[in-house]
């Protein structure tokens, strides 16, 4: 009852916070132009083949993560693991970041591994993600670095962000946490605590390394690079959805991309606000005016995670009938 609880109040407190940075975003905007940029015509179309590319990088992401199971523990059932995926994206949407646990969570039911070792691919994952995201950020600065630079200049103020590294306490501070852990760990070694982490570490090590026994390794990296050209696409067939982002290049698109990206970071359900934030002024610098990439940023983030929504209700309703011998 207590986690119950304690979940409803992190969802709220979440909501409230993607709420306000979206309203936050917005609040310069006059709503009644956007309606009337909405009203010119969208072709829904684009947004539905939108939705069905990201359909692919998530069913991608699926086999993916079977390969990664594999060599530590037994080949997944691909309905199993797909349904954990898309659940997995719906907990992001109710709780910021739950995503990774709860599709280990569901999966580890109903497959009977340890939940300790598949978050340990998960974090192979990611890692892989992160430098899939690196990458793109580098092509993108290659290809349109004064554009990009122009825009960092304008709308992102670094300098209380550098001083966090040039400040003499803050490595104060983290010598002194480093020193702390060191004086307690001879004691919390001795705890049973300790000793309960200790085998949890190791089964987490042991889905870690798993990367290093992938039968393909080669088909690893090409999902790994499917998943990416997918998301980026996602976007860009975005673009003809709309009159006045229908002339926009693929370099366009891989900005727009690659920048959004950044404002998925922020710890809020689906990037709600900095997602927005990041896309209309990136479409600005393409010379779309702000109510039309209002408008854009609108109606593509919400026709993304209605897809999310609708997948991951499905998938809480099949997984149980489909696995009723495990329910």
């Amino acid at each position: 009852m207590k986690k119950t609880i304690f979940n409803i109040v992190k969802f709220v407190i979440y909501l409230c916070i993607g709420g306000f940075l979206l309203w936050f975003v917005y609040r310069n905007y006059d709503m009644k132009e956007i309606k009337a940029t909405l009203g010119q015509g969208i072709n829904y179309w684009w947004l539905l083949l939108s939705m069905v590319i990201g359909l692919l990088s998530h069913f991608s992401r699926t086999i993916r993560w079977q390969m990664l199971i594999e060599p530590i523990e037994k080949k997944t059932r691909l309905s199993n693991t797909f349904f954990a995926v898309m659940i997995g994206y719906f907990a992001n949407l109710l709780i910021p970041r739950m995503g990774e646990i709860s599709r280990c969570g569901v999966l580890s039911r109903y497959e009977n591994i340890s939940v300790s070792k598949l978050i340990g691919t998960v974090v192979v994952e990611r890692l892989s993600d992160l430098i899939m995201l690196l990458f793109c950020i580098a092509l993108v600065l290659g290809l349109q670095f004064n554009l990009v630079s122009d825009f960092l200049s304008e709308n992102t103020d670094f300098s209380s962000f550098a001083q966090l590294f040039t400040s003499v306490w803050t490595y104060v501070i983290l010598l002194s946490i480093v020193l702390a852990l060191r004086l307690l760990k001879k004691w919390f070694a001795k705890t049973s605590p300790y000793k309960k982490l200790k085998g949890l570490w190791a089964k987490f090590s042991e889905g870690f390394l798993a990367v290093k026994n992938i039968k393909n390794k080669w088909a690893f990296v090409l999902h790994t690079l499917f998943i990416w050209l997918m998301y980026f696409f996602m976007i860009y067939v975005s673009f003809f959805a709309f009159e006045f982002t229908s002339h926009l290049s693929l370099i366009a698109g891989l900005t727009t991309f690659v920048l959004g990206s950044l404002g998925m970071v922020a710890p809020v359900q689906g990037g709600m606000g900095p997602w927005h934030f990041m896309v209309i002024a990136t479409l600005q610098m393409y010379g779309i005016v702000e109510n039309e990439g209002a408008a854009f940023a609108l109606i593509v983030w919400s026709s993304v995670n209605a897809m999310i929504v609708l997948m991951g209700l499905i998938s809480l309703i099949v997984l149980p009938l489909i696995n009723r011998e495990k329910t």
